[in-house]
């Protein structure tokens, strides 16, 4: 209990109050070049080190500073695979000193381009000792630059579905067709791109999120000063050194404005979503040999296209006050057992140079590293700008992460950008790590605690409510004509299985009958919607569950051996996979 009043207490005195709605908004903007100097640069985003001795691209820090009279904001955007928080707090910190913003009132994130050079070590590679001292002095002098820009302003934001160009990549495995984990053990239920055979596979880990969303500041005179995009989608994968289609996609953006404002010098910015599941191929509809690949401008192009839409839809607010709010939180990795980094140790030690040469040295040495860390401390934010809210996540969280905090926000206008203020890898839900793949194996790229991600959305939707001084929305589904006729029949019990997280199983009848989800079941997936079969309001998602070995249990109160039961399924297991393909009903044999 003491503990968690210090926190609160903490969050309260580091929040500001609320300013007046109507206070003006200034913003700034800047692009700072930090593509490396000196080459040859390690290079992040592998498996095994490398290095890059040529530029492709440029790469850039892209800043936006904004102040209302009583807050300042920094909010910086990386073109980097990932930024360790060790390096962020001393940019932020340095900043502080040469800017009148607080270390506290900065955000800085990754783009994730798996072409940028090493600034963090993970899996094979180290953080390159040239770059990273180098690239700390240009973050500072990004949010320096934009600062210095500060001019009235106003802020406005738009949304479009670009779900054309987002799907999963983590995909659940036959229960016959299990992968091996780097030691040796058939752990792996799901993992990246297993769809590429798809008789490999039963279906989806989970949803993907389509949003395209965009915050958009211009001068008062109506000239362009900065977009702020944000988009589920992993990377595209370039030639280093590259910032990927995010660098691409801001250019593009910046020509589009350029054309139609020439006076314009407006800074294009694309912030990473929830992403740690999806890339940009659609496993339903692809085909090995068949499908044309796009190249990385025809896959830009594509979605610069409905960003264009977007940025000629949005409305402006004339004033708009600011808040923001952070919370440090601190967290365990998960360590080797005494086995495991016994083994462990003894692969190191075998081991010809300090960097690994294949991935059973690449995860030997993480185990090693793990348990001489054994803990950190990750840092979760949450900035309103008028009626517009930003969470952030310190990780690549899942595309459902980014789903829950945008249905809780308490503000519908809310983008989620993640690998924001340090880089702790994948962090799944609690329920993806029984399913194990590379997402899940315990590392720096995947290293934190099972419960990291609720305790990461519960913190996040409590900023949210502070920074907005207003309550969480409660998701509710909405009832489309099929799920009305079930409950106009006053069934014993209804459960509508689109949770996003267990383990209640909720009944919607209201007669009260919940009921459990095992272990071993994926939420909040994409269901049926056809004319025959529309649960949910047109325009909504009719929502389902994944059962991937785990099963939903519950009680009712149905005596004799008549009753009738409706339900809607799909079944990714081939007919001729084993001899009973799989339960869909069992009454009273629990383990039959």
């Amino acid at each position: 209990m003491k503990t968690s009043f210090l926190c609160l207490c903490w969050i309260t005195c580091c929040l500001t109050l609320v300013p007046n709605a109507r206070a003006e908004l200034q913003v700034g903007a800047a692009i700072v070049d930090i593509t490396p100097n000196q080459l040859p640069v390690l290079v992040n985003g592998g498996m095994l080190s490398r290095s890059a001795d040529s530029i492709k691209t440029h790469v850039n820090a892209r800043a936006i500073v904004l102040e209302d009279g009583n807050e300042r904001v920094g909010i910086v955007v990386v073109d980097s695979c990932m930024l360790p928080k060790f390096l962020l707090d001393e940019a932020k910190q340095l900043a502080s000193t040469r800017t009148r913003l607080k270390a506290n009132r900065i955000l800085i994130s990754a783009t994730h381009t798996h072409t940028a050079p090493s600034s963090f070590g993970c899996l094979g590679t180290d953080p390159d000792p040239v770059y990273v001292p180098f690239l700390r002095q240009r973050l500072v002098e990004a949010l320096v630059q934009a600062e210095k820009k500060l001019q009235p302003a106003r802020v406005g934001w738009g949304v479009a579905k670009a779900e054309e160009f987002t799907a999963l990549r983590r995909w659940v495995r036959r229960p016959d067709r299990l992968a091996e984990d780097p030691f040796g053990n058939p752990t792996v239920r799901a993992n990246m791109h297993a769809a590429t055979k798809p008789d490999d596979v039963t279906g989806q880990s989970g949803p993907e999120d389509p949003d395209l969303s965009m915050i958009v500041f211009q001068a008062t005179d109506g000239v362009p000063i900065a977009t702020l995009a944000n988009f589920s989608m992993h990377y595209f994968s370039d030639k280093a050194i590259s910032a990927d289609y995010f660098g691409l996609f801001c250019d593009g953006l910046q020509q589009y404005v350029k054309q139609r404002y020439p006076n314009s010098d407006m800074v294009g910015i694309m912030s990473h979503g929830c992403s740690g599941d999806v890339w940009r191929r659609d496993y339903m509809t692809w085909k090995s040999g068949i499908t044309k690949e796009p190249t990385i401008e025809g896959y830009t192009q594509g979605l610069l296209q409905v960003a264009k839409q977007v940025y000629e839809s949005v409305e402006f607010q004339d004033q708009a006050s600011l808040a923001m709010a952070e919370s440090r939180i601190p967290m365990k990795y998960r360590v080797p057992n005494r086995q495991l980094l016994d083994w462990s140790q003894r692969i190191v030690d075998a081991m010809e140079t300090e960097i690994p040469k294949d991935r059973l040295e690449v995860y030997a040495r993480e185990q090693v590293l793990l348990h001489k860390m054994q803990s950190t401390e990750i840092v979760v934010q949450a900035i309103r700008i008028g009626d517009i809210a930003i969470a952030s996540t310190p990780n690549e969280t899942y595309a459902l992460t980014g789903l829950k905090l945008k249905a809780q926000s308490p503000l519908p206008k809310t983008m989620v950008i993640e690998l924001a203020n340090g880089a702790d890898g994948y962090i799944p839900p609690p329920e993806q790590h029984l399913l194990g793949g590379y997402n899940t194996w315990a590392a720096r790229s995947a290293g934190l605690e099972v419960t990291a991600e609720p305790r990461i959305v519960a913190t996040a939707v409590n900023l949210l409510e502070a920074v907005t001084q207003k309550p969480r929305r409660q998701p509710r589904e909405t009832n489309g004509p099929a799920s009305r006729g079930l409950l106009e029949a006053s069934p014993v019990a209804y459960y509508r299985l689109a949770e996003t997280e267990g383990p209640t199983l909720t009944d919607q009848s209201g007669n009260h009958h919940d009921g459990v989800y095992e272990p071993g079941v994926c939420f909040y997936l994409p269901g049926p919607d056809t004319p025959e079969a529309r649960y949910t309001q047109p325009g909504e998602v009719n929502r389902c569950v994944h059962f991937a070995g785990g099963r939903a249990r519950t009680r009712l109160p149905l005596t004799g051996d008549s009753y009738t039961i409706s339900m809607a399924f799909w079944n990714g297991m081939p007919n001729d996979a084993r001899a009973t393909t799989g339960w869909l009903l069992s009454k009273d044999h629990p383990h039959a």
